[in-house]
C-alpha cells in the first residue's frame, strides 16, 4: 500500500525538514505529494526560478525513503501572474473578473494562462524527470473545484472554437439548439456568447453545451501538461486527483487520459448517510477504469475547516473510512495533509502530523493505520466482483437539472437512494454510463435518465433482450444528446424495450413557491408536497414528484398506482423477453419503494451479497477474494465469516465487531474473476 500525504515543505521552515522524514518513518509513510501549491518559491517572478529549495527537500525524502509524487504546481498561480496579465482572470456570469487572493484564480481556456503554466512543467520535468525519488506526476489539483464554469473574453474565443470544431456551420449549430425558438438564431459564430447573466432562462441546448465545453476546457489543461511530461521523457504515472460525483468535470471522459486513478473524499462526520454517499463515490472512481487499483490522494485525518461546522472524526473512524476504500479498490492512501498549516485558510484542517503534536489521538490512529496497511502486503486488483451496475452519466446530471421541467430533479440524490438500496444489503455495484451496459452485469438499474444518447439507448435494448434485467424510469429516454424532444413523443428508442407508451409527465404539485398563499395547492394541504399511494410486494411506499400517465402495451402491469391522479394506471410494469427483461416505474418511489423495488429485482436475477445476514451499520465489499468488513455503527455487531484475518492468519468464524472495527478477511469467490482492465497498478510499478 502506498501511504503518505501532501507535503507543504515551503511552509515551514528548513529545520524541520529532517524532523518531517523522521516522523514520516515513524508513521509508516512511503509517498507523499511535493509542490502542489508552490509555483511562487518556485517562481517568484517571471523570469526567476528558485530550484535550490526543492532540490534539497527532494533530496531529503528520497535518503530516508520517501518516494514523491511531484506536483506540476500549476493550481494557483503567484500574484505577479496576474498583476503582469489581468487576462488570465477568469470571470463570474456577469463579466466581473474573479481577483487575486484565494487559489485557482485562472481562466482555463486562457492562452496566457497555458502558456505561463506550460513553461513552469517543462522546467520542472526537465529538472526532476530522472530524479530516482520520483515516481508519479500530480498534474495541477482538484480541476474547476471553485471555478464551476468560467465566463471571461477568453472562454468566449475558446466556446467559439470549440463550437466550429463541433458543429463546422452554423446551421448545424442553429439545428441542434433549436434557435428558432425566441429569435435566438445565429448568423455567425461570433454572435454566440457564453451563457453570461440575461433577464430569463439560457436556452437548455447552449447551457448543455456550455458545460461539455467547460469540462473539456479543464480536460484540456491537464492533457496540455501531461503531453509535456511526456514530452521531455516522463514514464512516471500522470493523474490528477478527482472529487468524486462532481458535476462540473466529466471524469467518465477523462478516465482513458489517467494512468492510475485518484480521488479525494471528504465524508462529513455528521451527515447520516456519510457511509453510503462515501461508498458510491469510492465505487464510482473503481469504475472508471476497471481492474486498476486507484488511490485516495486525499482524506482528512479528523476535522475539515470548510463547512458551516466541522466535528472530528469518532474513534476508529479514521481507520474505518480508510478500509471502506480499500475494499472498494484503493491501493493507495493519502490525506490533506502532512503538517497542520500554521497560517491561512486551511490551519483548523487535521492533518496527519496535528499541530498539537504527537500526544495526540489522531497522531496515534495514523501511526497505527500505517502499521496496519503495512501488514496487508499487496492485494488483489479489483476485478468482475460486481453483478450490479449503476448508470450515472455527467451529461444527463447536466441536462435533468437544467430549469423549466415539469418538476425539479436531484439526479445525484435519485441516484444515491437506488444505490443505497444495494449498498445496505452489502451487494456490490459498479457505476458505469449507459453504453458500458453488457452482459458483465445482471441486474443494471437506470433511475432518471432523462438525456440518452443513440449509443447509450442501443446499448440498454440490447442489454435488455440478450439476458440482463433492466429497470429505469422515470423522466428516461425524453431527450437526444441536444436536449431535444425525439420524433414520436417520448420513450422513443427504449419504449418497445419497456413494452409501454408514454402519454404524459403527470407531475405532482410540489410545496408553495415563496408568497403563495394558505391552500394555494388545494388538496396537498398547507404546502406539503403531494404524494401518490401504491403497495409494492405488501410494502406501502409513496411516489414524489411524479405519477406518469404511461400504458402496457405489451408489458406486464406488476403495481397499479392506489391513488393520485393516475389511479389504477401502471405505476411498475414489466416486459419480457426471449432471454431478458426491462422493467419500468412511473414515479419516484421514497426509500421504501426503492427498497421493495431492489429487493424483488434481487431475488429474481438471483444476485447475492458479499456476505449474508450483514446486521445494520456494518458495511462489507469485495475485491478478489479480499472481503472488507466493517463496522460504522456505535454498537458493536456480529455476523458470521467464513474466511481467514489477513492481518493475524487466524480463522474466523462468528465474529463480533466493536464500533469502528474493520476486518480484513480471506474469502476465496467460487470462481475467481479474471481482470476487466489492464495490469493491476501496484507500489512496485511505481517504485
Amino acid at each position: 500500500m502506498l501511504y503518505g500525504a501532501d507535503y507543504n515543505p515551503d511552509q515551514w521552515p528548513e529545520e524541520v525538514w529532517d524532523d518531517d522524514v523522521r516522523r514520516m518513518n515513524e508513521a509508516g509513510v512511503n509517498i507523499v505529494s511535493l509542490g502542489i501549491f508552490a509555483w511562487s518559491r518556485i517562481q517568484p517572478a517571471e523570469g526567476v526560478w528558485d530550484f535550490g529549495w526543492l532540490d534539497r527537500v527532494i533530496d531529503t525524502l528520497h535518503a530516508g525513503g520517501i518516494r514523491v509524487n511531484l506536483a506540476t504546481a500549476t493550481a494557483s498561480p503567484p500574484p505577479w501572474v496576474s498583476a503582469t496579465y489581468p487576462e488570465t482572470l477568469p470571470a463570474d456570469e456577469t463579466g466581473a473578473s474573479y481577483w487575486p487572493g484565494s487559489r485557482q484564480h485562472f481562466a482555463p481556456s486562457s492562452p496566457v494562462y497555458r502558456r505561463l503554466a506550460g513553461e513552469l512543467v517543462r522546467r520542472i520535468a526537465e529538472r526532476y524527470v530522472d530524479h530516482p525519488a520520483v515516481v508519479m506526476w500530480h498534474v495541477g489539483n482538484e480541476f474547476g473545484c471553485h471555478l464551476w464554469m468560467d465566463y471571461s473574453d477568453a472562454a468566449r474565443d475558446a466556446y467559439r472554437r470549440w463550437l466550429r470544431e463541433k458543429y463546422g456551420t452554423v446551421a448545424a449549430l442553429n439545428a441542434a439548439w433549436g434557435t428558432n425558438f425566441w429569435s435566438q438564431r445565429y448568423g455567425a459564430f461570433d454572435e454566440v456568447f457564453p451563457p453570461r447573466l440575461a433577464p430569463y432562462s439560457h436556452n437548455p441546448s447552449s447551457m448543455l453545451d456550455f458545460r461539455r465545453f467547460t469540462s473539456d476546457m479543464l480536460l484540456e489543461c491537464y492533457l496540455a501538461e501531461r503531453e509535456i511530461l511526456l514530452a521531455t521523457g516522463a514514464t512516471q504515472p500522470i493523474t490528477t486527483n478527482f472529487m468524486g460525483p462532481f458535476k462540473p468535470a466529466d471524469y467518465r471522459r477523462w478516465a482513458p487520459h489517467m494512468d492510475v486513478i485518484a480521488d479525494d473524499c471528504y465524508p462529513d462526520p455528521a451527515h447520516p448517510t456519510r457511509v453510503r454517499d462515501s461508498a458510491f463515490q469510492r465505487d464510482l472512481v473503481r469504475s472508471l477504469k476497471p481492474g486498476v487499483p486507484w488511490l485516495l490522494w486525499e482524506q482528512a485525518t479528523d476535522a475539515v475547516n470548510w463547512r458551516p461546522a466541522n466535528p472530528g472524526k469518532a474513534p476508529g473512524a479514521l481507520a474505518a473510512e480508510t478500509a471502506q476504500s480499500i475494499g472498494r479498490g484503493a491501493d493507495g492512501i493519502m490525506f490533506f495533509q502532512w503538517r497542520q498549516s500554521r497560517a491561512g485558510s486551511e490551519k483548523f484542517h487535521s492533518a496527519m502530523l496535528p499541530h498539537a503534536g504527537t500526544q495526540t489521538r489522531t497522531w496515534q490512529e495514523v501511526v497505527s493505520l500505517g502499521e496496519r496497511l503495512h501488514r496487508l502486503g499487496e492485494l488483489p486488483a479489483p476485478g468482475s466482483d460486481a453483478r450490479v451496475a449503476l448508470i450515472f452519466d455527467w451529461e444527463n446530471w447536466w441536462a435533468v437539472e437544467e430549469r423549466d421541467h415539469p418538476f425539479d430533479v436531484e439526479y445525484l440524490a435519485v441516484a444515491l437512494e437506488w444505490y443505497g438500496a444495494l449498498h445496505h444489503r452489502g451487494v456490490m455495484v459498479d457505476i458505469i454510463g449507459p453504453e458500458e451496459a453488457d452482459a458483465r452485469y445482471d441486474l443494471v438499474l437506470a433511475p432518471a435518465l432523462y438525456l440518452l444518447r443513440d449509443d447509450g439507448a442501443a446499448a440498454l435494448n440490447r442489454y435488455a433482450r440478450e439476458g440482463g434485467t433492466l429497470l429505469t424510469g422515470p423522466f428516461s429516454d425524453i431527450v437526444d444528446q441536444h436536449d431535444q424532444f425525439c420524433d414520436g413523443g417520448f420513450v422513443t428508442r427504449l419504449g418497445e424495450a419497456l413494452g409501454i407508451r408514454y402519454e404524459d409527465f403527470g407531475a405532482l404539485a410540489g410545496p408553495p413557491a415563496s408568497g403563495m398563499g394558505v391552500g394555494a395547492l388545494g388538496a396537498t394541504g398547507a404546502g406539503d408536497p403531494q404524494t401518490v399511494a401504491l403497495t409494492l410486494d405488501g410494502v406501502p411506499a409513496r411516489g414524489t414528484l411524479v405519477a406518469e400517465a404511461i400504458h402496457a402495451t405489451t408489458a406486464e402491469v406488476v403495481v397499479a398506482f392506489d391513488d393520485g391522479p393516475n389511479a389504477g394506471r401502471p405505476a411498475l410494469t414489466r416486459q419480457r423477453h426471449r432471454a431478458g427483461e426491462a422493467w419500468y416505474v412511473a414515479t419516484m418511489p421514497d426509500a421504501a419503494g426503492v427498497d421493495a423495488i431492489v429487493a424483488r429485482l434481487l431475488r429474481e436475477t438471483g444476485v447475492r451479497p458479499v456476505v449474508d445476514d450483514v446486521p445494520d451499520g456494518v458495511e462489507v465489499a469485495r475485491r478478489g477474494s479480499l472481503v472488507t468488513v466493517i463496522n460504522h455503527g456505535d454498537k458493536p455487531a456480529t455476523l458470521d465469516l467464513a474466511g481467514t484475518d489477513v492481518e493475524s492468519g487466524h480463522p474466523l468464524g462468528r465474529t463480533e465487531l466493536a464500533p469502528q472495527q474493520v476486518v480484513f478477511a480471506l474469502i476465496p469467490v467460487a470462481e475467481a474473476p479474471s481482470p476487466a482492465g489492464p495490469t493491476a497498478l501496484t507500489p512496485a510499478a511505481v517504485s
